[in-house]
């Protein structure tokens, strides 16, 4: 069987689902520039990729379920680490699907996944993240590429529209790097759609997180120029990552459970590291010779410190959280 007529025998489960399998060339000039940004009452950021797919931000209560449901929508992604509404979701007859992925790329994995979803689940389709401005542009450029509703050419714009911040390196690159799949690999595919699957919990936050600050603590030691086995590591993009972690964790159902001073370390993390990263971009790199708590000032009194400071302040809080909280079991797995 001639591989386009077998996604299409695959993919049979909507007639919308048609104009995948036009000619490249059909698909290429009917995608080009159709990207677009759309006025919005209660979706945050959303942007037009294609008739059948739209990138933007976490849909919140009621208003925003019915408005997508007023828009045509039947499926939402969630590429969220957050666990979807799917309740709201069902009430205005809406599927949620959960295929999350984090600020360091998308994963080839979850590329394939996102594809499939694309192709034979019931549309159009509302792909989404926390705010829809870095990780759901990411996804959709990717996956509308994968299955020939994109050209790879214009992958990027989708994320320069969106407002995806260039410091998200491996965003950026999932976008570039987006290229159409082999249709018969895609029809054979089979993917369980959830409408929630369970995000790395604390431990594998942590060890996340730890992985990071090793890797920025060896920067520092090398006086914040990259490592020799890996050239293309970027200090600066270290940082942010290490942020997000914070930000992500400082969101999940685990943390709201411990207790106030563990969240605090959290917060105050996340705010040294985008103090470190202001610092490694305006090149800030030196520690001062201040004899201070590497603590004080806090990131957000005083000065903007050194990268060195804040990445001095980071270590200083994950020692205190380890000592009062890792190493005597007390953070939930």
């Amino acid at each position: 069987m001639h591989p386009m007529r077998a996604l299409l025998v695959s993919c049979a489960v909507a007639p919308a689902l048609l104009l995948l399998y036009a000619a490249p060339q059909e698909r290429s000039n009917e995608a080009s520039g159709q990207v677009q940004r759309v006025a919005s009452m209660h979706l945050p950021n959303l942007v037009q990729v294609h008739p059948r797919v739209l990138s933007g931000g976490l849909p919140r209560g009621d208003d925003a379920f019915a408005e997508l449901r007023d828009r045509g929508v039947k499926t939402v992604i969630s590429v969220d680490g957050a666990r979807p509404d799917a309740a709201t979701a069902e009430k205005f007859g809406i599927r949620y699907v959960h295929l999350p992925h984090g600020y360091d790329g998308v994963p080839d994995h979850r590329v394939w996944e996102l594809a499939k979803a694309v192709c034979t689940l019931e549309g159009p389709i509302y792909i989404h993240c926390h705010h829809g401005k870095h990780r759901s542009p990411a996804a959709v450029a990717a996956a509308c590429v994968a299955v020939g509703l994109l050209p790879g050419s214009d992958a990027v714009s989708v994320l320069k529209l969106a407002g995806t911040n260039p410091h998200y390196r491996g965003l950026y690159e999932a976008a570039r790097g987006a290229e159409r799949l082999d249709p018969s690999a895609l029809a054979n595919l089979k993917v369980e759609f959830r409408s929630a699957v369970d995000v790395a919990p604390m431990a594998q936050a942590m060890v996340a997180i730890e992985h990071t600050h090793d890797r920025l603590k060896a920067f520092a030691a090398a006086e914040w120029q990259a490592p020799r086995d890996q050239p293309d590591l970027d200090a600066a993009h270290e940082a942010l990552l290490l942020r997000e972690h914070f930000t992500e964790l400082l969101r999940t159902d685990a943390v709201l459970h411990e207790s106030d001073e563990f969240r605090s370390l959290l917060r105050e993390s996340e705010l040294a590291s985008e103090g470190l990263e202001r610092a490694l971009r305006s090149g800030d790199r030196a520690a001062s010779s201040s004899k201070e708590s590497p603590t004080d000032p806090s990131p957000q009194e005083g000065p903007a410190g050194a990268a060195g400071d804040f990445l001095a302040r980071i270590t200083a809080h994950c020692q205190t959280c380890h000592l009062q909280f890792r190493d005597v079991a007390r953070v939930r797995k």
